[in-house]
């Protein structure tokens, strides 16, 4: 199985990643350049030690195969030798998420991202052939993304623990807001657990997750850091402190959605990424004052906040 660049003993994607947006230029194509200096930046700059490209926040039901594919090997040289790259690689058909995974294999990829079949609703049986399948064709970690607000079908327990015999199954993302189910997954399953909703990173860690994949680690990845550091030392307070410090940027986040919010915080903070693909349209001017009096209120300074007017 591939070693993940920043994996350490029960955290085997890092602790600290970003679901990384996938920036398009003026055109609305794939801005590659763009993409190798917002990953060095996120890296480098920002407290992660890992990225997830090609995921919902990337864009990855409006981008080509070929896209991804040229998206990750970008990433990978920008960052690939400091920072682990996880790749989506989930939908919902397992044909193509077989594909996808055998791409990212090939295109550098530390570990995949698989999400649960959406639409169709499959039973748990098939939830489990799906992940075992996509999990069969690479040598590379998986990490399952458990979201029922935008799967409907949950990845109940008994299926976790089934999935957790498959030695390249080594961890969830979790979007399910049940740290009891989680709880028990971690417990009986050995599996590890990323928050995968920003506003619960804290709750998670109480239980026994080992990280986060954030959406406002683009613009606060350093806080995150700092949290978690803080809370595994033993300093609980001090990651409250810093948990109720990002409370204004959850709710503009959650308000306004995981992409629309990054692409317009990043503008706002001086990193221009072009603006989402339909169906997802651009900020409107009060979601952009929104963001904006949010950012301001948990501190952060905005060095290009005129630019999210355009």
């Amino acid at each position: 199985m591939t070693d993940c660049p920043t994996a350490i003993p029960g955290r085997p994607f890092g602790r600290v990643l970003t679901a990384m947006v996938t920036p398009f230029d003026e055109d609305g194509k794939v801005d590659l350049k763009v993409a190798q200096e917002l990953a060095a930046y996120l890296v480098d700059n920002v407290g992660n030690d890992g990225l997830v490209v090609n995921g919902t926040t990337g864009e990855s039901p409006t981008t080509t195969d070929r896209e991804k594919e040229q998206l990750l090997r970008a990433v990978v040289e920008a960052v690939g030798d400091r920072a682990t790259v996880v790749a989506g690689a989930g939908t919902n058909n397992t044909e193509h998420s077989v594909e996808l995974a055998r791409s990212a294999e090939k295109a550098g990829a530390h570990g995949l991202l698989v999400v649960t079949p959406y639409y169709s609703r499959p039973p748990q049986e098939g939830v489990y052939q799906h992940f075992w399948t996509v999990a069969d064709a690479t040598e590379l970690p998986v990490m399952l993304y458990d979201i029922p607000p935008r799967s409907v079908v949950p990845i109940q327990v008994d299926t976790l623990k089934r999935l957790a015999e498959h030695p390249q199954i080594v961890a969830v993302k979790d979007s399910k807001h049940d740290l009891w189910a989680g709880s028990e997954a971690m417990n009986d399953a050995g599996l590890a657990y990323y928050s995968g909703e920003d506003p619960l990173n804290l709750p998670w860690l109480s239980v026994g997750a080992v990280g986060f994949v954030s959406v406002i680690g683009h613009v606060v990845g350093d806080r995150l850091r700092r949290m978690l550091d803080a809370y595994e030392s033993g300093d609980v307070a001090s990651a409250l402190e810093v948990h109720k410090g990002l409370l204004p940027v959850y709710r503009s986040m959650n308000f306004v959605g995981g992409v629309i919010f990054a692409k317009t915080a990043l503008r706002l903070c001086g990193y221009e990424t072009g603006l989402p693909r339909l169906p997802l349209p651009a900020a409107t001017e009060e979601q952009v004052r929104l963001i904006t009096s949010d950012l301001w209120d948990a501190g952060l300074v905005l060095v290009n906040p005129d630019a999210a007017q355009r």
